[in-house]
């Protein structure tokens, strides 16, 4: 489990990709190699389940809201590194215990994760998406550039992102948000315009949909 305290980073694995910001913790299958980006300064705090106390989970990876009992628990395991030997009885319970807390907050994934493109054609209308998602752009421009029809680019939208292109957009402008509340002391509004938003309350409904509480509260949860 990783579990990030200060500053943002994106993580990739089996296709998708994640926002991790402060506050939220990433349940990781030891099996499965996944890419880490750090994003700004960092601070994160890690654990290593034994799969005596955490079966094996179905997820790559997952990421999730972590809760102030988990929170507490994690602060507790600071005292068990990899150099300390043979865990007491009272350990065992206390990592046993912060397992079955980790493995049920992860039933509950955060919104924040975006599929990979797997064509080429997909790939490069996704990178054009991204690199211009701070602007006005519309779907018939991105199927020029990229050298496509506007029905093939839905239907490759659809098949292989399981969205449509509106819908990615959102996606990518809540994560460009997410990482900037996360790494900045910019203001909510500026934030807002520099993603993409021309208004307030248009950013805080998408912000919301996605992440379950508004920018304020989201930025309140970091610093709690």
């Amino acid at each position: 489990m990783l579990y990030a305290l200060e500053g943002a980073v994106r993580l990739e694995a089996d296709g998708q990709r994640w926002t991790l910001p402060p506050a939220r913790a990433a349940l990781i299958r030891a099996d499965h190699p996944i890419t880490i980006t750090v994003l700004s300064k960092l601070t994160t705090a890690s654990v290593l389940f034994s799969p005596k106390v955490m079966a094996k989970p179905q997820r790559v990876l997952t990421v999730f809201e972590m809760s102030p009992l988990a929170r507490e628990l994690v602060r507790e395991c600071r005292d068990w590194g990899s150099d300390v030997g043979p865990l007491s009885p009272f350990a065992e319970r206390i990592f046993g215990t912060l397992a079955d807390v980790v493995q049920k907050l992860a039933l509950v994934p955060s919104k924040c994760v975006l599929p990979s493109p797997v064509s080429s054609q997909l790939l490069k209308a996704m990178q054009l998406t991204e690199s211009m998602a701070h602007t006005e752009l519309n779907f018939e421009e991105i199927a020029v550039m990229s050298n496509q029809s506007p029905r093939a680019l839905a239907r490759r939208f659809a098949s292989e992102m399981g969205m449509t292109w509106r819908e990615v957009l959102r996606h990518i402008r809540v994560m460009n948000a997410v990482e900037a509340l996360s790494t900045t002391d910019m203001q909510i509004t500026q934030i807002a315009l520099s993603v993409g938003y021309g208004s307030l309350s248009g950013f805080n409904s998408a912000f919301r949909q996605h992440m379950q509480m508004t920018p304020t509260e989201f930025r309140a949860s970091l610093r709690s």
